[in-house]
């Protein structure tokens, strides 16, 4: 079966009118970027905000057209998943320097919006959400860890009756609220980062340019079906969308899949009886179910397969099941759109940043393994700073390893149903089962 990768709730919903021209010519920059969602137009405004604003961004469809608008327009703090996985590569201070970034995300978000005035339905609040009482230890223990950043925001663990205070479900044992988290539209937000891009820096976006073919040396050359970009530095911002055409970057990460849905609009009433704080929310588990409110007052719903990994042959069936697991008084509420697509995942569910073996000129960033709308903030800054020139937290997140996955190509589904098996095994180790 086919997933439509193009009909989402944030193509539908999109309040910028942007396009931008193929590019039919030859150019000279400092910096090219091929791709152009959240990683590929995140990393170009890092680096147009620091003076580098002679860049070309080339985006192979429209912008958007990856990850960046089928995910769930979550807000969560953190990068990575089980920050464990990456103890052996970066060590205890190393660990405690990665946390100390939970919150950095959230908060570029936040200012950028602010600064270019970026209509993206930003939201504040966020639930994680227990099933059990081992699941429970480890919000508690969350909710000290988050308070140790000292950030001020109102974090609280809510058991039992308290629960509904954030969401009426009864299906949940616990919940951690942390109002630095929340949800946006992530379209929107890519479209007025990339009009902040063209109107405020002069960055150069090119649309329906496909990279074809790139040389390296000590001046890039990328070409595509009518023109040519040479620059100084290349970054790679493809993430499952590799294709082959870099094979370092190709094999260290694998495309697993993840499926969205929205509602048909909802009352108010049933708005605030679902989330009182209009929030966005998650559980714990090692493959999570993940959903929040909309602006426009729909309930959005989205999972990955728990186990086998499959594509679902009715998307709006398959999540429907899922979300009436939790609210099962939506149970006359129709489906009105569900959408999927590949999302690259790494060995150690951590994101890849770093050069090229033997070219310090190309550098690359992927694999978020499905938690990419807020920690793409902070991780393309690093990027960033590595371009401009090292920093010791691009020092300290490119020394994670990235081992690759041998098969990948011929056995995807299988391996990926058997990195779920392991997943969901160790979630008991990890107090997420």
């Amino acid at each position: 079966m086919h997933v439509d990768e193009q009909a989402t709730y944030y193509t539908a919903t999109k309040k910028y009118a942007l396009s931008f021209p193929s590019l039919e010519q030859d150019i000279d920059a400092d910096v090219v970027i091929i791709g152009g969602g959240f990683s590929g137009i995140h990393t170009a405004l890092e680096l147009a905000e620091q003076g580098i604003t002679n860049t070309v961004v080339l985006e192979a469809r429209y912008l958007g057209y990856g990850g960046t608008s089928r995910n769930g327009g979550q807000v969560m703090a953190g990068i990575g998943h089980d920050l464990d996985a990456i103890k052996k590569d970066v060590g205890v201070e190393g660990l405690k320097a990665i946390f100390a970034l939970s919150d950095v995300g959230p908060q570029i978000m936040r200012d950028r919006i602010a600064r270019y005035n970026i209509d993206a339905d930003f939201c504040s609040g966020y639930g994680y959400l227990a099933y059990n009482a081992r699941q429970a230890k480890t919000l508690q223990a969350w909710e000290k860890e988050f308070k140790s950043l000292g950030s001020g925001y109102d974090i609280r663990y809510l058991a039992g009756p308290q629960v509904k205070q954030i969401i009426d479900s009864d299906v949940y044992h616990s919940a951690l609220f942390h109002s630095g988290g929340g949800h946006v539209h992530s379209l929107n937000l890519l479209l007025g980062e990339a009009q902040a891009l063209r109107d405020v820096y002069g960055v150069k976006i090119f649309e329906y340019s496909p990279a074809l073919e790139v040389t390296y040396g000590d001046r890039v050359e990328v070409r595509t079906a009518k023109g040519k970009v040479r620059a100084s530095k290349l970054v790679w911002a493809v993430d499952g969308f590799n294709n082959h055409l870099e094979p370092e970057l190709h094999r260290s990460t694998i495309n697993v899949y993840a499926y969205n849905s929205v509602t048909e609009p909802l009352s108010d009433e049933l708005i605030r009886r679902i989330s009182p704080i209009r929030g966005a929310y998650s559980d714990i588990r090692p493959v999570i179910n993940y959903f929040r409110v909309t602006n426009d007052n729909r309930l959005m719903f989205g999972s990955s397969t728990a186990l086998i990994e499959h594509i679902p042959q009715d998307l709006k069936a398959w999540n429907r099941k899922l979300m009436l697991e939790v609210f099962p008084y939506l149970d006359n509420v129709e489906i009105d759109l569900a959408w999927g697509g590949p999302m690259a995942a790494t060995t150690n569910l951590f994101p890849q940043i770093g050069s090229l073996v033997g070219r310090p000129n190309v550098f690359y960033v992927q694999g978020y393994s499905g938690f990419g709308v807020t920690p793409s903030q902070i991780i393309c800054k690093i990027l960033a700073e590595g371009i401009l020139g090292e920093s010791e937290r691009y020092r300290l997140i490119s020394a994670v390893s990235h081992p690759a996955i041998p098969g990948k190509d011929r056995h995807r589904a299988l391996l990926c149903s058997l990195g779920k098996i392991l997943h969901q095994s160790s979630g008991y180790l990890h107090g997420r089962r």
